[in-house]
């Protein structure tokens, strides 16, 4: 699977097509372009919210792939300042919803704390209309898309073959079996 079409498939998951996503597409990012942004204290919560989106299970999460850090980058490069904006505003919401509902910090809540506040969200999201995307959907996205281009992620969770072989139209699929990256 090449990295656009892993952009379409996110935007066919969340309804939405994915922002920023030509220049993803392209690949183009630097190493410390989410410095300027995001502090560590960020990249950490960026880290919780993905982490819950994505948990480990017998497969590795989002934290295990770091991408918190990733995100910071791709926010960086490949957001404009309104979208930016929107996303920043959606991280001070989460925090926000987190006191308003549970009276603690996002990053105190419990796992299943965190999994309500955010399903909430995502339902919300979903229903939501407008010119800009709503927060979530943004965050959504990066997660997905950060996650399963990372190295963790494309050869962990996704079946992976570093050389390609011959094309194979009739290949086994059991019910169960991890989808290919490639």
């Amino acid at each position: 699977m090449d990295r656009r079409d892993l952009l379409k498939m996110i935007a066919a998951a969340t309804g939405m097509a994915m922002v920023g996503g030509d220049l993803w597409a392209a690949d183009q990012k630097s190493a410390d372009a989410g410095k300027a942004l995001f502090t560590q204290t960020d990249i950490a919560f960026l880290d919780e919210i993905a982490e819950t989106i994505l948990p480990k299970t017998d497969t590795p999460g989002a934290k295990d792939a770091g991408c918190g850090a990733a995100m910071a980058v791709m926010v960086a490069d490949c957001y404009d300042l309104p979208q930016q904006t929107i996303f920043f505003e959606g991280l001070k919401s989460i925090k926000a919803l987190a006191k308003k509902q549970f009276g603690k910090d996002f990053m105190q809540l419990t796992a299943a704390q965190k999994h309500e506040l955010l399903s909430k969200l995502d339902q919300e999201a979903k229903q939501a209309s407008g010119p800009a995307p709503h927060y979530f959907i943004l965050v959504k996205q990066l997660t997905l898309m950060v996650f399963f281009t990372s190295k963790v992620g494309a050869t962990e969770v996704l079946r992976y073959v570093a050389v390609p072989g011959r094309y194979d139209g009739n290949m086994p699929y059991k019910k169960g079996d991890r989808a290919w990256a490639t």
